[in-house]
C-alpha cells in the first residue's frame, strides 16, 4: 500500500484561508451561472438542450470525486487539489469564450471534472491537518462559507451579467481561482508526498467513468419526459449496470483498487454510505422542485423562487455548526436521527401544500429542512474521516460526497418522474394542452398569461398535485432515511475514532 503524504509545517491559518476560499468558489458556481442561463439562451441559442449546462458539469462533478479522492492518497493531497483547481479555471475560461450551447455544455462538463474535487478535497485536506475537537469547531467556518456562497451567488451573476456580460459569470472564477492555488500552493508546500512508484487503476477509473457516466445521463433525461425509457434508454441502462458490476468484480482484485471495498467493511463508512445517499435523495428534490412550486403555483415571481431556498441555506448552515459541536458530546446517531425526523417532518408537510399556501409555511418548511440537512451531513462526512486509517481518508471523504450526489441524481430523477407523469394527464383532461405546451409553461411561467383564466387555472391546479405526489414521494424517502440512521454506531465520538495506527474495527 502507498503511504500517505504526512503534513510536515504546513502554515495552517494559510491552509484554512484557501479551503475556505476553494469552497466558496465551488458553492457559487452553479447559483451564479443559473442566474444567467436566461441571457446565455438569447445570445447562444439552444434552449431545447439549455439544462445540460448544469447536467453536463453535475455528472463530471460527481463521477469524478472518486477519482480525485483515489489521486489525493496517491498523490498527495497538495498535487491534486491543484490539478482539479486548474482543470476547473480551465473549463471556467473555455466556457467564458464559448460561442454555441453545444460548445457550452462541454466546457462546463471540463470544469465540473475539475470542480468535483473542490470541496471533497478540501475536507480531506483539512481532516488530515485537524484532529476531532478542532474539526468539528471549524465546521462553522466552512458551512458559513458555503452559505454565504450560495447566497450571493444569484446576486454576483445577476450583477455581472446586467453590468458586464453573462461570460463574466465564468471569467470571476479566474482570479479567484488563481489566488486560491498560490495560497494552497504555498501553505501545502510542508506536505511531502509520496516517494515510492505509484500504480494508477485505469480499468477502474474506465469502468466507473463509462458505468456511472451512463447512468446518470439515463437518470437525467428519464427525470426530464413523461414518456419513461426509451429502448435505446434501456440499452444504455444495461450497459451501464453491466459496467458497474465489472467494476466491482476488479476491484476485488485490483493491486491498488479505485474505491477499495474493505472500506463497506467498515460499520461507520457503510452507515454514512447509506445515510448520505437517501438524505442526497430528499435534500435535491427539495431544492429542485420547492422553487417551481414558488413560481408555478404561488405565482411568485423569477426573484421570490430564487430567493426560496434561502431558509434551507440558512437552516443549514446554522445547525452544521449545532451539530458539529454536538456530536462532541453525545455522539454521532442522536444528531444523525433529529435531522432525519426534521426532514421527514419538513417532507410531510409540504405534502400539505398548495393554491393557498402562504409564503410563510412555505418559508418554515424549507428552513426544517435545512435544520435536517445541517443536522445530518456533517456528522456523517467527520464519522467517516474519523473512522478509516489516512491512507484512505482521500477516498473514504469522495465517496461519501459521491455516494450523496449520486442519491441526489437518483432522486431528482424519480422525482421528475413523478412530477412529468402526473403533468402529461392535463394534456388528455381536455384542457387543449399539449406536453411540448406543458413543457414550455413549466420553464417560462410567463407563458401562462397567454392561456384563457379557466385553462390558467386547470394548469396551476394541475401543477399543484403533481408536486403534492412530489412531496410525498420526498416523504416515503425521508422516512426510509430516518431508518438508516439506527445503522450509524452508538456511542461518544471521541471512543469511536479511529486512533493512530490502530487497525479498523471489525464490523459487528
Amino acid at each position: 500500500m502507498i503511504p500517505v503524504s504526512e503534513p510536515a509545517s504546513p502554515s495552517r491559518p494559510a491552509v484554512i484561508f484557501g479551503v475556505m476560499l476553494g469552497l466558496f468558489l465551488g458553492a457559487m458556481e452553479s447559483t451564479a451561472v443559473a442566474t444567467a442561463m436566461p441571457t446565455v439562451i438569447t445570445s447562444l441559442g439552444g434552449l431545447s438542450i439549455y439544462s445540460w449546462v448544469f447536467s453536463g458539469y453535475i455528472l463530471a462533478a460527481t463521477i469524478s470525486m472518486p477519482l480525485w479522492g483515489k489521486a489525493a492518497d496517491l498523490y498527495g493531497h497538495r498535487a491534486a487539489y491543484l490539478v482539479a483547481l486548474a482543470i476547473f479555471l480551465g473549463g471556467s475560461i473555455l466556457s467564458g469564450l464559448a460561442t454555441s450551447m453545444a460548445g457550452l455544455i462541454v466546457f462546463r462538463t471540463l470544469q465540473g471534472l475539475g470542480g468535483g474535487g473542490l470541496i471533497p478535497l478540501g475536507m480531506t485536506i483539512i481532516a488530515d491537518l485537524y484532529g476531532l475537537e478542532a474539526r468539528a469547531r471549524m465546521q462553522g467556518y466552512f458551512s458559513s462559507t458555503w452559505g454565504v456562497a450560495s447566497i450571493v451567488g444569484p446576486l454576483i451573476g445577476g450583477f455581472l451579467t446586467d453590468h458586464l456580460s453573462w461570460r463574466w459569470v465564468f471569467f470571476v472564477n479566474v482570479p479567484f481561482g488563481l489566488l486560491t492555488a498560490l495560497v494552497l500552493g504555498w501553505a501545502l508546500a510542508g506536505f511531502r508526498r509520496p516517494r515510492e512508484r505509484v500504480r494508477v487503476d485505469v480499468p477502474g477509473v474506465a469502468l466507473l467513468t463509462g458505468g456511472m457516466g451512463g447512468l446518470l445521463v439515463v437518470l437525467v433525461e428519464s427525470g426530464r419526459s413523461g414518456a419513461g425509457l426509451r429502448p435505446a434508454g434501456w440499452g444504455l441502462l444495461t450497459v451501464s449496470v453491466g459496467l458497474l458490476a465489472a467494476f466491482v468484480l476488479w476491484e476485488r482484485r485490483a493491486p491498488e483498487p479505485l474505491l477499495p471495498l474493505r472500506l463497506f467493511a467498515n460499520r461507520m463508512f457503510r452507515a454514512a454510505s447509506v445515510s448520505g445517499f437517501l438524505a442526497g435523495m430528499a435534500m435535491f428534490g427539495t431544492i429542485s422542485f420547492i422553487p417551481l412550486f414558488v413560481q408555478g403555483v404561488l405565482g411568485g415571481s423569477a426573484t421570490e423562487a430564487g430567493t426560496a431556498l434561502t431558509p434551507f441555506v440558512l437552516g443549514w448552515v446554522t445547525f452544521s455548526v449545532v451539530s458539529a459541536r454536538l456530536l462532541l458530546k453525545v455522539g454521532y446517531r442522536w444528531p444523525v436521527l433529529a435531522g432525519m425526523i426534521c426532514l421527514a417532518v419538513a417532507f410531510l408537510l409540504m405534502s400539505h401544500m398548495g393554491l393557498g399556501t402562504s409564503r410563510g409555511v412555505t418559508v418554515r418548511n424549507m428552513l426544517l429542512a435545512g435544520m435536517g440537512m445541517g443536522l445530518t451531513m456533517v456528522p456523517l462526512l467527520i464519522a467517516v474521516q474519523n473512522a478509516v486509517p489516512k491512507r484512505d481518508l482521500g477516498v473514504a471523504t469522495s465517496a461519501t460526497t459521491f455516494f450523496r450526489s449520486i442519491g441526489g441524481a437518483v432522486g431528482v430523477a424519480v422525482m421528475g418522474a413523478v412530477l412529468a407523469s402526473h403533468l402529461v394527464g392535463l394534456s388528455g383532461e381536455g384542457q387543449g394542452i399539449s406536453w411540448g405546451e406543458i413543457e414550455a409553461l413549466v420553464v417560462h411561467p410567463e407563458l401562462r398569461l397567454t392561456l384563457p383564466p379557466p385553462v390558467r387555472a386547470a394548469f396551476s391546479q394541475g401543477l399543484a398535485n403533481a408536486l403534492h405526489a412530489v412531496f410525498l414521494v420526498g416523504f416515503g424517502i425521508a422516512c426510509l432515511a430516518l431508518v438508516s440512521a439506527f445503522l450509524v454506531p452508538a456511542g461518544r465520538a471521541q471512543d469511536l475514532a479511529l486512533r493512530e495506527g490502530e487497525a479498523p474495527r471489525p464490523s459487528p
